[in-house]
């Protein structure tokens, strides 16, 4: 059992809170002396190792500035050799497991990263302090108890998010599904199962993707056709459950929501689609969801507090600099230019792509994760936090430049179609020139025929315009208008899944990307599901 387990068990609840907390109490200087310190930690071991003097070129930094100085920022592209076929010797610290995220097109189908002890340790700790700013109104403020009942909504290990759930107290909370079992399953069942088990017995914290969040907040909604409610009266905790949440939505006059069913000490989400559902999320759960930003690489790198605005850089798990967005802007334009970085305690509001060197044993140095995040202030002056603020922006490659006057991220375009209140199943997008640059959208309704293609293009443009304001200078300015939408036939994104897992592709690749699909994808989506779709019709009128 960990230490903070124990602090759990036997109420140190102060103790606990420090431990695991204290980090939001720093001083930006004391922020920065942390980083400092575990970064000549690791310079010791990298100094020692294959990979650190591959990496290095031989050079052996001494300090903070010596490291900037003498090692260029890198891509996976320079540890592929190394992690692709999860060799051990070479690195800084002997892993204790290995996880895994989409790889680049064409190249690897994955990303494989390891994880050390000591990066699972400082991930417990931080575990509990999603779990306590979660459910807090205040510091020092636990309200959870030992054996509350956690949602399962994560993916499976060899993802990263399996590797956190395989880091969370098991000891104190009750998965549903447990753990061991729910890493058997299918990611569907295992969500099935989970909130089979959830409308039984009770639930207090769901920790989620948030499309996962919004998709049982849906089956709710759409109870009399989605779910067997029948089987589960069978059960009278559930039946209980049921019949109150019943007569609260009737009351309110609407559909059966979560809130309905559960009042939930905590619920977490993550995924880029994170703002977008927000209001959705708290409509649909009764409560906003507390949002964190990680990846396979860094694990986690900053979380919200209990006010949920901006998030809180971790201090002990990554070394941060920060290219600022012109910069970054060079060195993709020019793949040999080095980007000058920043640190956090020079970092002022705005744009930044984020670069990240390991702790712990970890093998990445001055590693561009192809983050776009934006500083929103220098601290949080609310909960009195000195650290500065950060949103997650979206992937660079996760954007659409038109006509150099914009460019739109995965995050904005989704939350364009959100606004329109149009009810669809899935979405892709992608730039494509014609006799001028065009913003594509390939959208799957949830009914058609109650908008046609010219319609969800003038919300969706207006939508747009409001959110970005150089997309609104763009039709002010030239008078282009560049959404042009195509509506798919019904079932396109599902009969691509079930291409892709006859193929035996992975979790990851089961769906389309949302930004700048393949043109083999385009046309599956476009014409292959519509012919289907089509046959399917004319068997069932025959």
């Amino acid at each position: 059992m960990t230490t903070e387990a124990e602090l759990f068990k036997q109420g140190r609840h102060e103790e606990l809170w420090q431990r695991c907390c204290g980090f939001i109490d720093l001083s930006l200087g004391d922020f920065m002396n942390v980083q400092q310190r575990l970064l000549l930690e690791q310079l010791e071991l990298l100094k020692r190792c294959e990979l650190g003097h591959y990496i290095m070129n031989g050079a052996k930094p001494n300090t903070v500035a010596e490291f900037r100085e003498r090692v260029p920022i890198t891509t996976y592209t320079d540890y592929a050799p190394y992690l692709l076929k999860r060799k051990m010797d070479v690195l800084p610290k002997k892993p204790i497991l290995w996880q895994y995220t989409s790889g680049k097109s064409g190249e690897y189908p994955f990303r494989w990263a390891p994880v050390t002890a000591g990066q699972l340790e400082e991930i417990e700790s931080l575990i509990f302090a999603l779990v306590f700013f979660s459910s807090c109104k205040q510091r020092k403020e636990i309200v959870f108890n030992e054996h509350d009942r956690v949602l399962y909504g994560m993916a499976p290990p060899p993802y990263a998010t399996g590797s956190m759930a395989r880091a969370f107290p098991h000891e104190l909370f009750n998965f549903l599904p447990p753990v061991e079992e729910a890493e058997k399953m299918s990611f569907e069942d295992r969500i099935q199962q989970g909130f089979k088990m959830a409308l039984s017995e009770g639930l207090d914290l769901c920790f989620a993707l948030s499309s996962v969040a919004v998709a049982i907040g849906d089956r709710f909604s759409q109870s009399s056709r989605k779910t067997d409610f029948g089987s589960l009266l069978k059960h009278p905790r559930a039946s209980l459950r049921l019949i109150r949440g019943l007569i609260k939505s009737k009351l309110a006059r609407r559909p059966l929501l979560p809130k309905d069913i559960w009042s939930l000490k905590g619920l977490i989400t993550f995924g880029i689609d994170g703002s977008v559902y927000r209001e959705k999320i708290k409509e649909m759960w009764g409560r906003y969801p507390l949002d964190f930003h990680g990846c396979t690489e860094a694990i986690l790198i900053a979380m919200q507090t209990w006010d949920y605005q901006g998030m809180t850089f971790i201090p002990h798990l990554n070394f941060f600099e920060f290219i600022p967005e012109e910069e970054s802007i060079k060195s993709r334009e020019d793949p040999t230019y080095q980007p000058s970085t920043l640190l956090l305690d020079q970092v002022k509001p705005g744009k930044y792509e984020l670069v990240i060197t390991s702790f712990h044993g970890g093998p990445f140095m001055r590693y561009k994760l192809g983050h776009l995040i934006k500083i929103t202030s220098l601290r949080n002056e609310q909960l009195n936090i000195d650290i500065p603020q950060m949103v997650f922006l979206s992937r660079i490659d996760d954007q659409i430049d038109i006509a150099g006057f914009t460019r739109l991220s995965e995050k904005v375009i989704w939350q364009a179609i959100e606004n329109t209140g149009i009810a669809y199943k899935d979405w892709t997008a992608r730039k494509e020139v014609k006799d001028k640059p065009v913003l594509h959208l390939y959208l799957e309704l949830q009914e058609n025929g109650r908008v046609n293609a010219e319609q969800v293009a003038e919300s969706v443009h207006q939508e747009l315009k409001r959110l970005d304001a150089p997309y609104a200078d763009l039709e002010s300015f030239t008078g282009l208008r560049p959404l042009e939408v195509t509506l798919l036939p019904e079932s396109s994104f599902n009969l691509y899944k079930l291409r892709q897992q006859a193929a035996g592709t992975e979790l990851a690749h089961l769906k389309p990307p949302h930004i700048n699909p393949s043109d083999d994808t385009i046309d599956f989506l476009v014409n292959t599901a519509g012919k289907v779709a089509v046959e399917t019709r004319q068997k069932v009128e025959a």
